[in-house]
């Protein structure tokens, strides 16, 4: 083996990992995960600063708001940003760690990130950019890179799209660029790439994992819709009608007004009716876009049914979230795991995968059995 190619190996190894176990500790030589970034926004803003927020944490309960500190013994920390790209002026050219905080992004800061040495590279612009959000992205000058080639400089293994919703012709190109670079291939977005036949066979011919469609937040719309719906409807409860609709600001809700609306209401209703063991009135997506929520959400949702006697009941809920910080904890989840898949080889798509995290996966299941299924596939 060569020099050059040795101590690559040995840099890429994280000799910190901890397992605590009582009377004893264990140190655990992972190696990192590889990300790249596809959109420098809110989101990626989110997950780049919980890898320092979460960095020195050891213990699950000391690792407030993370849903799992450890998966098969990777850590958040054993994630490592080598690329990212965007097209927006005061993005591209900045390192990562200042990119994140570059407007149009407004998202909470949790931490100061320091210099990560990830310049933010020029992408291709195809359909990024709607016409409502013109006014608030400016596209860079900067001559477009060879995205393949540039996740093979890097390094990268695991590619994540975060690009705006409505992006399809873009998602699309990315996902090529990916199995070009050989990449495996996270979808945060509700364009369906995890979900289509089609590319599930490309990614199993290339040999690498696929996941999405749609990622879940933590403590989202949807998730809470369904564990609402579920935990009546086990009472008892038989629902007649419900919705839950959204109101946001941003750009990203800006554009999912333009473009995905309709697509996102067909997502999340779908998703919503997994909960019920029986056809109801649901309804399900985005409302109206408020400027002055920046990357707040606000989150209705309304369910009306009858109960003992025929008794009628309803309920009546608002949810407050900054978006952002929401997919973090589900999001380290779903590299790990995707790293864990590579770990072992496994090809195509992830179904228990996507269907722990994402709202269009490639198979639906009811949100407590798709989690019983992913802690199972993490032990293997």
């Amino acid at each position: 083996m060569k020099v050059a190619e040795t101590l690559d190996r040995i840099s890429s190894i994280n000799i910190f990992n901890t397992i605590d176990i009582p009377h004893c500790s264990w140190y655990v030589f992972m190696s990192k995960i590889k990300v790249a970034l596809l959109g420098v926004g809110n989101c990626a803003s989110g997950i780049v600063q919980g890898v320092y927020h979460y960095m020195d944490v050891a213990k699950e309960e000391e690792a407030v708001g993370l849903k799992n500190l450890f998966l098969q013994g990777y850590h958040p920390r054993d994630i490592e940003f080598v690329s990212a790209f965007d097209i927006e002026t005061g993005k591209v050219g900045k390192d990562l760690s200042d990119a994140i905080f570059s407007p149009p992004n407004n998202t909470t800061k949790l931490v100061d990130v320091p210099k990560m040495d990830v310049p933010v590279l020029k992408g291709s612009v195809l359909d990024g950019v709607s016409d409502s959000v013109k006014h608030i992205i400016k596209i860079s000058e900067s001559p477009e890179v060879d995205v393949a080639q540039k996740l093979r400089e890097s390094n990268a293994e695991i590619v994540i799209d975060l690009l705006p919703s409505g992006a399809k012709e873009a998602s699309r190109w990315y996902a090529q660029e990916s199995l070009e670079a050989g990449c495996a291939f996270i979808n945060a977005t509700p364009v369906f790439i995890a979900s289509d036949v089609k590319w599930g066979k490309r990614f199993t011919k290339a040999k690498l994992p696929l996941v999405g469609d749609d990622l879940m937040d933590q403590v989202g719309a949807t998730a809470l819709h369904k564990t609402l719906l579920k935990l009546l409807s086990d009472r008892g409860v038989s629902i007649s009608e419900t919705y839950q609709l959204d109101v946001g600001g941003g750009a990203e809700s800006l554009d999912t007004l333009e473009r995905t609306k309709e697509v996102k209401r067909i997502v999340k209703t779908k998703a919503a009716e997994t909960a019920l063991p029986y056809k109801t009135s649901i309804v399900a997506g985005s409302t109206d876009y408020v400027d002055f929520l920046q990357n707040r959400r606000d989150s209705y949702f309304w369910i009306k049914g009858l109960y003992f006697g025929r008794t009628p009941v309803e309920l009546d809920v608002r949810l407050n979230t900054i978006d952002a910080p929401n997919a973090g904890s589900i999001l380290y989840d779903v590299i790990r795991g995707v790293k864990i898949a590579l770990d072992r080889g496994l090809i195509g798509p992830l179904p228990i995968v996507s269907a722990y995290a994402f709202k269009h996966p490639p198979q639906v299941m009811p949100l407590t059995e798709a989690e019983q299924s992913f802690d199972k596939f993490i032990a293997g």
